[in-house]
């Protein structure tokens, strides 16, 4: 069941919420707002409407406005005339699925096949294929960066409840009077058809937006279409762009370069964000507990599920048995390598506070829940060697669905949290295989005695040599990043 638990959760994570978490936060891949002084962007979702469209199309002509259609495939298909007209007029069409059918809920596929079918009728009515996609609701699967090809996907920054009618056209208004500031771009309904929707809504939304459309005049905004509203972004984020190189560095302006901080890019930076959310909501689920006040690692107390592991002293750990499995803090791990100025200095810190962390995490054992029923300290890391400096034992990960999503994680911790983790993944990625280090009871327990030295001083002793090591020869700093990559323990 554990095993179940897991690989649902990774799967909900890495397909459907971590994908929608990046495009909405971060706005990766997708358009959600635009940079501008005078434009705001009025996008259409879930027609055409053969009632409400051809009124919002009038408005448009009358005010002068330009809009987006994000279309419904089989509404294009039943009404072409439409469809027609809002290309003839200038607005902008865009692809909203052939059916209004969330992403998360549909195979990676069967999401090209909406996109491909709706994109081939509205090129058989207009002569030209949309350029611009918006998934139902918004939401997106991880395939969905990949699958789109030349489409752009746009989102939006804000929306006002407009397919209920209870909203009504005068608090729709207000809604949209309060955002009405340039660079919005504006999600509105057409069509009251769809799951969730009120038929009569878009009756209001039109309303409102009449009144709205003759503030923006008034205050010298214009309503354009999303393809303006990209390019005139564009061009704004280009004039940073070269503002920012124009700028004096800081060593020009004669403040000190920070050596220790590695340069991390926007990409990463997102990458990382949205690391340290999964990782919230996973000790969440799984209610991780700190260990003592480094804040370094946590850990959780749960049933072992693997097959039987023999210790060198005579101990066997079988399936059911309790373990304390742990955990790094991956913040306070990102932040340490971040920080360093090389692999080896990262190793030597981890080395560290694992040594200090394993008082505290015997004691744990008096006060945890079911922590005096724990048979032995567990966790996975990448192959290594070392780890019996410490009193682990380790053995073989089981090939199965588990492993192998536990090295895929694995090596993404490693491509984001080592300095130069891309090189070594792509380098050194077939010696990187998940294995379980697991510490029996007894050996942890001996470290809660601050003046016992057993397993106390070969560890100290191997600290020693690293840090001895690193001043006298630079040639040994490959091997000693070698033996750190391997031994600091990489935990899930």
């Amino acid at each position: 069941m554990e095993i179940i638990l897991w690989i649902g959760f990774y799967f909900l994570a890495f397909y459907a919420f971590l994908p929608a978490l990046i495009s909405r936060i971060f706005g990766f891949r997708v358009f959600m707002k635009g940079i501008s002084d005078t434009d705001i962007a009025l996008t259409f979702d879930d027609g055409p409407d053969p009632v409400y469209t051809p009124k919002l199309l009038d408005l448009l002509k009358r005010t002068g406005a330009k809009g987006t259609f994000f279309v419904v495939g089989e509404n294009a298909e039943r009404h072409p005339d439409i469809i027609a007209r809002i290309h003839a007029e200038g607005h902008v069409i865009g692809i909203h699925n052939y059916v209004h059918h969330t992403n998360w809920f549909m195979r990676p596929s069967t999401v090209k096949r909406q996109i491909h079918r709706t994109s081939d009728v509205i090129k058989r009515i207009t002569g030209s294929r949309p350029m611009y996609y918006r998934p139902p609701w918004g939401i997106v699967n991880v395939f969905d960066f990949a699958n789109l090809g030349y489409l752009q996907i746009v989102l939006w920054s804000e929306l006002f409840g407009d397919w209920r009618k209870r909203v009504g056209a005068e608090k729709l208004y207000k809604r949209m009077k309060r955002k009405l500031k340039p660079g919005q771009v504006f999600l509105l309904h057409d069509c009251g058809i769809t799951f969730g929707a009120d038929r009569d809504a878009p009756a209001s939304t039109i309303s409102a937006l009449e009144r709205i459309l003759d503030d923006g005049k008034q205050l010298g905004f214009r309503f354009v279409g999303i393809d303006d509203m990209i390019a005139v972004t564009e061009r704004a984020k280009n004039a940073k762009i070269s503002a920012r190189r124009d700028a004096k560095s800081p060593i020009s302006r004669g403040e000190p370069a920070d050596d220790n901080q590695q340069a991390i890019g926007p990409v990463k930076k997102i990458i990382v964000s949205l690391w340290m959310v999964y990782e919230k909501v996973f000790h969440v689920l799984f209610r991780l507990r700190p260990v003592g006040t480094s804040h370094f690692f946590n850990y959780r107390i749960r049933k072992y599920s693997g097959p039987p592991l023999d210790f060198v002293e005579g101990q066997t750990l079988r399936s059911g048995d309790q373990i304390m499995e742990i955990h790094f803090d991956n913040q306070m791990l990102f932040d340490l390598s971040m920080k360093s100025k090389s692999t080896m200095q990262v190793g030597i810190r981890i080395i560290r506070e694992m040594q200090g962390a394993l008082p505290d995490m015997a004691r744990e054992l008096a006060i945890a829940p079911k922590g005096d029923q724990v048979k032995a300290l567990y966790g996975i890391s990448m192959i290594h060697r070392g780890a019996d400096v410490l009193g682990y034992e380790t053995f073989e990960l089981p090939k199965s669905m588990f492993s192998w999503m536990t090295n895929l994680y694995l090596r993404f911790l490693i491509r984001v949290i080592h300095p130069s983790g891309n090189e070594r993944v792509r380098g050194k990625g077939d010696t990187m295989n998940p294995r379980m280090i697991v510490m029996p009871r007894e050996m942890l327990l001996s470290w809660a005695d601050e003046s016992s030295p057993r397993k106390r001083r070969p560890a100290n002793k191997n600290s020693a040599e690293i840090e001895s090591a690193a001043s006298i020869s630079a040639d040994r700093e490959v091997e000693l990043a070698d033996f750190e990559e391997s031994t600091i323990g990489k935990l899930v």
